[in-house]
């Protein structure tokens, strides 16, 4: 195989991420049935906070708590209480994308593999281990410990010092979001490969080496002769 490590992002790469089903579910544990318009408005809050957090200009913190702010002052609890049964709710629906079970094992032993993920601590560790994954990722590189989100090259860096520095050129960084996942890949020198899910357009200006839209087909890939 070409590549000594591969590096995986979380979510929409290795775990579905239901946001919506997570917030029914956790929400209807406070008594309150959670709509798609309710979804829809949560997203308009909820989306732009995640963008800051990627460039760099608000913490994980502020993220988790800002983003509940106003469902906390309605349900008269705090915020901080909503994102930690949000992301209970979101380790209780966890499931693994399609193929990825059978990826990981199939590399397992023939590569060394890691994870770099914007999600939070609380959800990344326990979905490893409902799902039986966790022996098979090392560095698991969590962007609310490093203090720093992908795409910004010193999560990468530090995911690099915990690998023991291998060349650049065989790691190889998989992941769903062509700007945090590929271009932050790029700009560590990691060759990338993109998953593209739906088929999306190229954003102008990134170039992942490889581009799937499976796991299935990234395992054909890895193992092509």
């Amino acid at each position: 195989m070409k590549y000594q490590w591969i590096l995986f992002d979380a979510d929409e790469t290795l775990f579905h991420f239901d946001a919506f089903k997570g917030l029914r579910l956790m929400f209807s544990r406070f008594g309150v049935d959670f709509t798609r318009e309710d979804f829809d408005i949560y997203q308009t809050v909820n989306l732009p906070l995640w963008v800051d957090y990627q460039d760099g200009k608000i913490s994980a913190a502020h993220l988790q708590v800002t983003r509940f702010q106003a469902w906390a002052e309605k349900l008269k609890v705090s915020a901080q209480q909503l994102n930690d049964a949000f992301l209970t709710a979101m380790a209780d629906i966890c499931t693994l994308l399609p193929g990825a079970e059978e990826l990981v094992n199939a590399l397992h032993g023939k590569v060394n593999m890691g994870i770099i993920t914007n999600g939070f601590t609380a959800l990344q560790t326990i979905r490893l281990q409902r799902t039986g994954l966790l022996h098979a990722f090392c560095p698991v590189v969590i962007s609310e410990e490093v203090g720093v989100a992908k795409p910004d090259l010193a999560i990468f860096e530090h995911a690099l010092s915990q690998m023991n520095h291998p060349a650049r050129e065989h790691v190889l960084m998989v992941g769903d979001n062509p700007h945090s996942d590929i271009q932050g890949g790029l700009n560590a020198g990691f060759d990338t490969c993109w998953l593209n899910h739906n088929n999306q357009l190229t954003p102008e200006g990134i170039m992942p080496h490889y581009q799937v839209s499976s796991l299935v087909e990234l395992q054909q890939l890895l193992f092509k002769p």
